[in-house]
């Protein structure tokens, strides 16, 4: 494991719809986000163990890929500064002075070594997602429906898009010669709504906007914030072409 200073219901329903070519995945047991990058030697087990968590019905797992190992010689095609910024948060929400790879965040709630699969299944089964959210297709809009729930706190609502498999050659740093299959790689993340305990959220997106780029599958996630910093995931769903 290496660190670095911290600087400054059962998922169960899975429906295609061949209308739009899209798969939707509702109401998982957990968010998995791990922090990771290529140029850190001791990622490659948890983004394996990431692909692998990928396919449970009950999980949405995504790829946050940072950028402060790019210096150590091999700068990762996917590293973010918006990433690294995101792990800083959820550090400091945590009042951690340092950030590392391979962290595994789950449910917005706690952070794990990235590799270390029984911790992580540990706190799947110590946490929950409360919060249903539900998403449809027709004319080439997608419609999300999250209803109230009283005793929450206000919630933002996130689309995360990502590419389902990466397989990237390493041809230098700590990863030299590596061939590494990445899961679920997020491509961006944007901020789309509100959800209030009383009102719910009710909104509607272009497909065509949705879907752009590299990007073939994507994110909503409820999530609450304090102070600028990530809180505990409520609710998500998933939708892939």
């Amino acid at each position: 494991m290496i660190f670095r200073p911290l600087l400054g219901t059962f998922l169960g329903l899975l429906l295609a719809l061949p209308a739009d070519a899209l798969e939707v995945r509702v109401q998982p047991k957990a968010v998995l986000e791990l922090f990771t990058s290529q140029g850190c030697a001791s990622c490659p087990p948890a983004d394996a163990l990431l692909t692998k968590l990928a396919q449970r019905p009950d999980v949405i797992a995504l790829s946050y890929h940072v950028d402060y190992w790019d210096y150590i010689g091999w700068p990762d095609t996917f590293g973010a500064k918006a990433n690294t910024a995101r792990q800083k948060d959820y550090a400091t929400r945590w009042g951690s002075n340092r950030i590392y790879t391979p962290q595994m965040v789950v449910n917005g709630v706690k952070g794990v070594v990235g590799s270390r699969q029984q911790e992580i299944d540990g706190v799947v089964r110590s946490t929950k997602l409360t919060l249903p959210v539900a998403l449809n297709t027709s004319d080439g809009m997608l419609a999300i429906d999250i209803e109230g729930q009283a005793g929450l706190a206000d919630a933002v609502v996130w689309l995360v898009t990502y590419l389902d498999r990466a397989d990237v050659a390493i041809e230098r740093g700590e990863n030299e010669g590596k061939h590494v299959t990445y899961t679920n790689v997020v491509t961006s993340r944007q901020a789309i709504g509100m959800w209030e305990p009383g009102a719910g959220a009710h909104l509607k997106l272009p497909l065509s906007e949705v879907m752009t780029g590299d990007s073939n599958g994507a994110v909503i996630i409820v999530q609450e914030e304090a102070g600028g910093l990530p809180g505990n995931i409520l609710g998500a769903a998933a939708f892939q072409q």
